[in-house]
C-alpha cells in the first residue's frame, strides 16, 4: 500500500478516536462523565442503570479496540502483532471489567479515584498508547 494512503487511513482512524471522545456524551450512556468532571471525591455516586452502563462501556471499549487494531495493522503491517493485540485487549477487558463492576455496584467515596482510573482504561484508547511504542521498539530490535 502506498505510504500516503496508509498515513491517510491512519489519520482517519485517529480522527474517529477523537470523534468518539468528542461526542462521548451524545453517543454513550455514562452518568460518570459529569460526575468525574466535578469534585467527585466529596459527592455521592450518581444514579445509574448498571446493565445499560456496562453495555455502553463495552461498546465504547470495542469501538476503541477495533480502531486501535486498525491503526496497529496499518502501521506495522504484521498480522501477528494484531493477533497478539487482540489477546491483550481481550485479557485487559476481562481484568478491568471485574473491578469496574464491583465499583459500580458498591460505590464508596474512598474508592472513587481507583474507579476513575479503571474506567479510564476501559473508555479511552490507552491500549493503543501503550502497545504502539512497545511494538515499535520490538520492530526496531528484531
Amino acid at each position: 500500500m502506498h505510504k500516503l494512503i496508509t498515513y491517510s487511513l491512519v489519520g482517519v482512524l485517529l480522527l474517529l478516536l477523537i470523534l468518539i471522545r468528542a461526542y462521548e456524551g451524545v453517543l454513550f450512556y455514562d452518568p460518570y462523565l459529569t460526575f468525574f468532571k466535578n469534585d467527585y471525591l466529596y459527592l455521592d455516586s450518581p444514579r445509574r442503570e448498571i446493565a445499560k452502563l456496562v453495555l455502553f462501556t463495552t461498546l465504547r471499549f470495542l469501538l476503541n479496540t477495533v480502531i486501535s487494531l486498525g491503526v496497529l495493522f496499518l502501521i506495522f503491517k504484521d498480522k501477528s502483532i494484531v493477533k497478539f493485540s487482540v489477546f491483550i485487549f481481550a485479557v485487559a477487558y476481562v481484568l478491568l471489567l471485574l473491578p469496574f463492576l464491583y465499583f459500580v455496584i458498591n460505590p464508596k467515596q474512598e474508592d472513587y479515584y481507583l474507579f476513575f482510573n479503571i474506567r479510564r482504561f476501559l473508555i479511552q484508547p490507552i491500549g493503543l498508547i501503550l502497545l504502539f511504542p512497545a511494538f515499535y521498539y520490538y520492530k526496531l530490535n528484531r
